[in-house]
């Protein structure tokens, strides 16, 4: 046994104590040498105060964690959206077309066969449309409704009721429940009434 300059205690005695040291930390901090088991709160209040805390942080997280949950399905909800509306512009883009076919499908001529192929281009035209989720507005006959219509000319007459669309001018369409673009007609004004 080898003794220890000064102090007195033999090296095999210091070797216990330095069984339980932690070796010091990176930033030159020693770390406690209490072992977790032999640390304990001076009081209840002490352990209260730490419950109370631990309880506040779960509630915290789970709060977090309800929060990032509905954002999340915001944020699916807005990109389905965003998908659904989309074509919209695009959708747009071919109504012009079907008003030229239906010019032309209108159109009275001795070329049965042109206006055959006008008529099955119309159809097929208008079954993609209705593929798309693109329907027409019914406005002919129907009462005025400035939300899908839009008055071109107020008509005076007393052969239909007043506010009744008496001519549609243009057909209008809806995407889904949106919009497209509104139908231009001629609308009945009774001044007698």
């Amino acid at each position: 046994m080898v003794m220890s300059k000064g102090n007195g205690k033999s090296e095999k005695n210091r070797g216990l104590d330095l069984e339980h040291e932690l070796p010091p930390s990176s930033d030159g901090d020693e770390l406690s040498t209490e072992s977790p088991t032999s640390q304990s709160f001076a009081s209840d209040a002490e352990l209260q105060k730490v419950k109370a805390e631990r309880d506040s942080l779960l509630d915290r997280l789970a709060r977090a964690q309800a929060e990032f949950e509905n954002a999340r399905r915001r944020a699916s909800k807005e990109q389905q959206d965003y998908r659904e509306y989309a074509l919209s512009d695009a959708l747009k883009t071919l109504l012009p077309v079907v008003d030229s076919l239906e010019r032309a499908v209108k159109v009275k001529s001795e070329g049965n066969e042109l206006r055959e192929g006008v008529e099955l281009i119309h159809k097929q035209l208008q079954a993609a449309l209705a593929k798309l989720s693109v329907q027409p507005i019914a406005a002919e006959g129907q009462p005025f409704d400035p939300r899908f219509h839009e008055a071109i000319e107020m008509v005076e007459t007393s052969d239909v009721p007043d506010h009744q669309v008496i001519e549609e001018l243009q057909r209008g369409y809806k995407f889904k429940d949106r919009l497209l673009r509104p139908a231009m007609v001629k609308v009945a004004k009774n001044s007698g009434e």
